[in-house]
């Protein structure tokens, strides 16, 4: 007899919208200034949490969007013990991102307490310009400070966010700033290319010709930095991802793979339940909602195999380990796997993706550009 199949992981994300800073990216991800009243949001956060059917225990715990880390230690507290309520005991993974700026002894304290494993630090660079550039709130004295930090209190995995291809930056910058980050010894790297988003500071300096795009660049310095956290033993997982043995982000390794998460607080993602939604962006309409006993998700959609199946396989690609197709079709065997079939052929064929038995990987150059192998698998 064949033993009986494993539910699927849940991940619980926490969006915590808001932020001190004024840059670009918080821009694009909603965040709002810190309300003066934030037991409400903690309230509101407990009150979604008791609209949710939780089914089965929770697996991974990801709190993030603006900077969880500025909430007092009073509310994360709170925060923390609505979701042990919550998800009990089975956490494997428990990350929270924090910038350096508001890494502090006595919130570490209570994250450390409360069963936080892995601290995400969003350092971004090591050179003073660029962070002004950003408009990064924190200092390249304070990125160090903080690091000291949060190995003194002992979180199992440290992850550290840096970003390239900025206006202006130099080659020399580049490497210099992988160079300081891979001399601190972290566990994990995530590095991310710049992107424009609409209707931003950078958006509107891009438009007047004040900044402008350079994928040779780009390209350049993605595969410097790939090349360079290789050399220094960072195994790279996923096209911005590089981790040491055992410490690759579970929580996005299984949203990567299309399980299930419950997403609690504005903006915040789900993908539970059948269908897949975001919450309103808006805090106090989310907390209008939430008190009226309904939670706040706007375009909600069916999670249909075929929507699972390319997503799966979209996401999958961009992951150094590929997909296992055949695991797919088994999976999801309602989904149009002939017209997949023609469209990675075609994408072998002009060498962006190659075939080892039922699994297929992005080549180098896909790596590069995984954005339009996703989009080519989409049309």
């Amino acid at each position: 007899m064949s033993p009986a199949p494993q539910p699927s992981p849940i991940g619980l994300y926490v969006h915590v919208p808001f932020c001190a800073s004024t840059c670009d990216f918080c821009a694009f991800y909603q965040t709002v200034p810190m309300p003066a009243d934030l037991d409400r949001f903690v309230d509101g956060i407990a009150a979604e949490a008791a609209l949710v059917d939780w089914t089965e225990p929770v697996t991974t715990v990801f709190w993030g969007g603006g900077t969880p880390g500025l909430l007092p230690p009073r509310q994360l507290a709170r925060l923390a013990a609505i979701v042990r309520e919550r998800a009990g005991n089975g956490i494997a993974e428990w990350t929270v991102e924090m910038a350096p700026a508001s890494v502090t002894p006595d919130r570490l304290e209570v994250l450390r307490g409360a069963g936080v494993t892995r601290i995400s630090m969003g350092v971004q660079s090591f050179q003073p310009d660029l962070l002004d550039a950003l408009g990064r709130q924190h200092t390249v004295a304070q990125i160090h400070r903080a690091y000291e930090r949060v190995r003194a209190a002992g979180f199992p995995s440290v992850n550290l966010d840096l970003m390239f291809a900025l206006p202006g930056q130099t080659e020399e910058e580049r490497a210099g700033d992988v160079q300081t980050a891979v001399a601190l010894a972290p566990d994990h790297l995530s590095t991310y290319c710049l992107t424009f988003e609409e209707d931003t500071a950078l958006w509107i300096k891009l438009a007047r010709g004040a900044v402008r795009l350079d994928p040779e660049k780009e390209a350049r310095f993605y595969e410097a930095s790939w090349a360079q956290m290789a050399a220094a033993g960072y195994d790279q997982y996923e096209v911005s991802n590089f981790a040491r043995p055992g410490h690759a982000c579970l929580h996005n390794l299984n949203t990567w793979r299309m399980h299930r998460w419950i997403g609690l607080g504005p903006s915040a993602a789900s993908q539970h339940g059948g269908w897949r939604g975001a919450n309103i962006a808006d805090l106090e309409k989310w907390l209008a909602g939430i008190s009226g006993g309904r939670r706040m998700t706007e375009d909600r959609v069916a999670l249909s195999p075929a929507l699972l199946a390319e997503d799966c396989l979209i996401f999958g690609l961009r992951m150094n380990a590929g997909v296992d197709v055949g695991e797919l079709e088994e999976r999801f065997p309602e989904a149009p796997w002939g017209d997949t079939h023609v469209r990675l052929g075609s994408l072998v064929d002009e060498g962006l993706v190659k075939r080892e038995g039922r699994r297929v990987f992005l080549t180098q150059r896909g790596r590069l550009l995984a954005d339009s192998v996703g989009a080519e698998l989409i049309r």
